[in-house]
């Protein structure tokens, strides 16, 4: 039975799992609080649709109210991440569309990243082989991000006619790995080597090939592990504070602090420590 997001297993007070959720246009799976979202279109190195695009839209919404997931992997299955939107089932309807679909359209994708940068969980994005247009603007807008030496992340729209301004990629990118390198990238559409993402921070690391799921799904459990209330908060300051002079980030962060330092994971955290202090052997 396919369920949809929040739906038939939803919990009180607006919170729900996502455990039993069945995806119809990529794999998905939760396992020790990580969810797994794997593109699996490999015959066609996972290209993104209308369909897929809309629920993993939908899907990234409800992990806001997700009670058992705690961070979350996006992967591509048969060695390649994404090719971005399929040529036939987007790009050549687009062709067709008037300009209030198109707009619904640009739309749509957009907020597939807005959903991605909004759900509280960490993602971390694990990147093999080709990771491009629409699945380097995935990759890009995932909290951490891990590749293979053998992974090609392209910016590809000016190589079809669109602007390099896809998807947020020129607010995003040039935060990451600055505005001329950025600028390169958008407007060539050049191919970015796994070394040079790296050394650009673009990738937070390179893995082996074979190792690079493990890696990723080993990075979301240790996170999964953790206080998830301060690793939320953690997320959405990252994003808020780009709108921020420094004094208000100052400012909205003591706010946050003295948020975090009211819940249970700070008192344990404590508590921890105190006892870790206590001398083994107390008299006689």
């Amino acid at each position: 039975m396919k369920y949809l997001p929040g739906h038939p297993h939803q919990l009180p007070a607006g919170r729900s799992q996502l455990a039993d959720y069945e995806a119809t246009h990529f794999y998905f799976e939760v396992a020790e609080q990580v969810a797994t979202i794997i593109l699996n279109r490999p015959e066609r190195k996972n290209p993104l649709t209308f369909e897929s695009y809309a629920e993993l839209r939908d899907l990234f919404r409800a992990l806001a109210y997700a009670d058992d997931v705690k961070a979350v992997v996006l992967t591509g299955a048969g060695h390649n991440f994404c090719s971005g939107g399929d040529v036939h089932e987007i790009i050549g309807p687009l062709t067709e569309l008037d300009m209030p679909g198109l707009l619904a359209f640009t739309r749509m994708t957009g907020d597939l990243v807005k959903a991605i940068r909004a759900c509280p969980q960490p993602v971390i994005a694990a990147v093999d082989g080709v990771c491009a247009g629409a699945g380097a603007i995935l990759a890009m807008c995932s909290d951490i991000r891990f590749s293979t030496s053998r992974s090609k992340t392209a910016f590809l729209f000016t190589r079809v006619g669109l602007a390099g301004c896809d998807m947020g990629a020129c607010s995003i990118l040039p935060r990451l790995i600055g505005q001329g390198r950025a600028a390169d990238l958008l407007y060539s559409g050049r191919v970015m080597t796994a070394e040079e993402g790296e050394r650009w921070g673009f990738y937070n690391r390179l893995v082996a090939e074979d190792d690079l799921l493990i890696e990723a799904q080993g990075y979301a459990r240790m996170l999964a592990s953790g206080p998830s209330f301060a690793h939320s908060m953690t997320k959405n300051m990252l994003q808020q504070e780009w709108n921020m002079s420094i004094d208000q980030a100052i400012e909205a962060e003591a706010q946050a602090q003295a948020i975090c330092m009211m819940t249970n994971d700070f008192h344990r955290a404590y508590h921890a420590f105190v006892a870790k202090q206590k001398p083994e052997f107390e008299g006689d």
